[in-house]
């Protein structure tokens, strides 16, 4: 089997507040361990090294990416070994619901020199406070970006022609599922198109389509009905038995942005801002529900309400990355006094120790 890594995000900074599909992300593993009792910046070297020392000798790698800071992890499975390690520190707080899942807490604070935390105490205490406050104002700018982004989605509902909207859904089920039923379950795998971080919206979909054999790009207005498409595809691939990859929008996860199809070789995704994408490869095909199920001249008719709507969405999303980016600073404040605090060569044994047990899998 071919080596390959994958990117996801299993957690977001959503308009409904943080939100997690990790139930979804690790069905089937067999075996979890949660590095706990430290801060992310620690946890996430951890999963780095670890994740990057066992991709030399297993073929299969899923890096989940932390949405509060580019360049962490929040978990890195190995998939032809049913294990996954994951951050175990607040807010990711998951337990696996499966039975027979075995669950190994790894407490890194054997790691700590506790005595050098002592006299930030009532810093770190303030830092929690305020990483809490600032992401619980995000959530709520998010959430009042959304409201608006349901104002901007009207106009296009009110035009919009459902025969033809789902003709092109007709269309695709026949394209795409022709076969006859595979006679088995089907693996729903639920997790995040991208993410709202610090930085801003982040997302991997090029990685996660480009050994496809053929990509949707849909194209559309809010309230064109690609989200409403995405959701008919999947409930069909999974009455058929075809395994199927859920992408939930990382601003709104009751909506979808994108499907994926592995035993078919088949994606088809939301390709507008924030994750505004164009084909690249000759089997790469654009469905454009404006074009073909909006009412022509709705753009221009509602031209001046539109502009309005978007200034205030484009505002609330600004203030909403700006609590993120507030949040993110009083991380990097905790991290580096745990950092401080840490024992590297203890850090390192314990990184060897869980190495060393992968390694006999």
């Amino acid at each position: 089997m071919a080596k390959r890594e994958r990117h996801i995000y299993a957690a977001g900074n959503t308009a409904r507040g943080y939100r997690t599909f990790y139930d979804s992300v690790l069905a089937g593993m067999e075996r979890i361990y949660y590095l706990t009792g430290v801060v992310e910046g620690i946890t996430s070297r951890v999963i780095e090294t670890i994740g990057k020392e066992m991709a030399r000798v297993t073929d299969q790698v899923e890096w989940i990416h932390s949405p509060f800071e580019n360049g962490k992890y929040d978990g890195v499975i190995f998939t032809d070994w049913k294990v996954a390690v994951m951050d175990g520190s607040y807010p990711r707080q998951y337990r696996p619901l499966a039975q027979g899942v075995t669950d190994i807490q790894v407490n890194l604070q054997t790691s700590l020199k506790v005595e050098l935390l002592t006299p930030y105490a009532a810093q770190i205490t303030g830092w929690n406070a305020g990483i809490a406050r600032h992401s619980q104002e995000a959530y709520d700018a998010f959430a009042e970006a959304l409201r608006i982004h349901d104002e901007w989605e009207a106009p296009y509902i009110a035009n919009l022609d459902r025969d033809k909207a789902n003709r092109v859904t007709e269309e695709l089920i026949e394209r795409l599922f022709a076969d006859e039923p595979l006679g088995k379950t089907a693996r729903v795998r639920r997790m995040y198109l991208g993410a709202a971080t610090p930085q801003g919206p982040v997302d991997h979909i090029m990685k996660l389509t480009d050994h496809l054999q053929k990509r949707y790009f849909i194209k559309g207005r809010p309230g064109s009905g690609k989200s409403t498409m995405l959701k008919r595809l999947v409930s069909e691939a999974e009455q058929r038995g075809l395994d199927v990859e859920v992408y939930h929008c990382g601003l709104d996860p009751h909506s979808l942005d994108m499907v994926i199809l592995p035993e078919k070789g088949v994606a088809l995704f939301d390709s507008t801002a924030p994750h505004e994408y164009f084909p690249s490869k000759p089997t790469d095909e654009v469905i454009d529900m404006y074009e073909r199920a909006i009412t022509p001249g709705t753009d221009e008719q509602y031209a001046d309400e539109l502009f309005d709507i978007k200034a205030r969405y484009s505002q609330k999303i600004k203030e909403a990355t700006a609590c993120l980016v507030a949040a993110k600073e009083l991380r990097e404040q905790l991290n580096n006094v745990y950092l401080e605090a840490t024992d590297q060569q203890r850090l390192k044994v314990v990184t060897e120790a869980i190495m060393g047990r992968l390694a006999c899998m």
